[in-house]
């Protein structure tokens, strides 16, 4: 992996964070200014820590190791620098489940987006699909069935991998819209504790940060260079929750980016599942493109 790969993919993963994350940086923004000071600056330190090093670090070498245990916990975290062609051929031949589980939990993900969840039309077509959303159920459906079929016979692992994404997605799907559910009651300083505010944006930063870990694997395997991309990321998106929340969400179709390059990302997992070759830089690559012309088309209304 050469110096300019590196540098394209890191930089990737930290656009891909910030833009997947805004939701939870505005959920964090609005619970934390009903709180008081020392518990606001409590997860603004430690709470970085751990969605940082914790989520961010040890979730990745986490499902590395469990997609491929015969690496070793050591071996999870630098394989993808080690160059051996032994270590190399046991990835490949093991990544299929990671790669299935990862391109059909972002794929649904997006379909949701597309189908179900309230957004600002970006594109011609997506207020006509809004508006058809019972088909999200029949789409996602289809989906699922078509990878397994086309993957029982050869590559059963890739079937399961693809189970095991939908079973993913659902779970965490039904923790973001409890989010949605009680952040008014967050909101309001008498409802619960600043602990109990607390302990609960932890839990919901974990949940929203499971699209960015899952997606940063169809940049790298590199368990350092997600660490490093997501924790730049989740850096950044913490100053922003401080500081420019409230200027971030007047680019209002940043999330159409975010979702598009999320669509993008989950197809060339899934292709990589059946055995396609995509160039490592495609990824980063497309998250750029989709991101900036949304970024663009933001601002071009902003300054009409």
């Amino acid at each position: 992996m050469n110096i300019f790969v590196v540098v394209f993919t890191v930089l990737g993963l930290i656009l891909f964070e910030i833009v997947s994350s805004i939701d939870n940086a505005v959920i964090n923004a609005e619970v934390l200014s009903g709180m008081g000071q020392k518990a606001r600056k409590w997860f603004l330190t430690w709470g970085l820590l751990f969605a940082v090093f914790i989520v961010r670090g040890m979730l990745p070498w986490l499902i590395i190791y469990l997609t491929v245990p015969s690496l070793g916990p050591i071996g999870a975290l630098t394989a993808t620098f080690s160059g051996g062609k032994e270590i190399a051929d046991t990835i490949e031949h093991s990544a299929g489940i990671l790669l299935s589980m990862g391109g059909t939990f972002l794929v649904f993900l997006f379909f949701n987006w597309l189908f179900i969840e309230p957004k600002n039309y970006g594109l011609k077509g997506e207020r006509f699909l809004h508006n058809q959303a019972p088909w999200f159920y029949t789409i996602i459906s289809v989906i699922l069935s078509a990878i397994v079929w086309f993957s029982l016979k050869d590559t059963p692992l890739v079937a399961f991998g693809a189970v095991l994404g939908s079973t993913i997605f659902f779970i965490t799907h039904g923790f973001k819209q409890y989010a949605e559910t009680q952040e008014s009651k967050l909101i309001n300083k008498g409802s619960l504790s600043d602990i109990s505010k607390v302990m609960y944006l932890e839990v919901i930063d974990t949940s929203f940060s499971i699209d960015g870990v899952i997606g940063a694997f169809a940049f790298t395997f590199a368990v350092p260079l997600i660490f490093l991309g997501n924790g730049i990321g989740a850096i950044v998106l913490r100053q922003l929750t401080i500081k420019n929340i409230e200027r971030v969400k007047k680019y209002k179709y940043l999330k159409n980016g975010a979702m598009y390059s999320i669509f993008f990302l989950g197809s060339i997992m899934l292709l990589e599942a059946f055995g396609y070759n995509i160039n490592p830089i495609v990824s980063p690559a497309i998250t750029f493109i989709a991101i900036g012309y949304f970024f663009l088309k933001s601002k071009r209304e902003l300054e009409a």
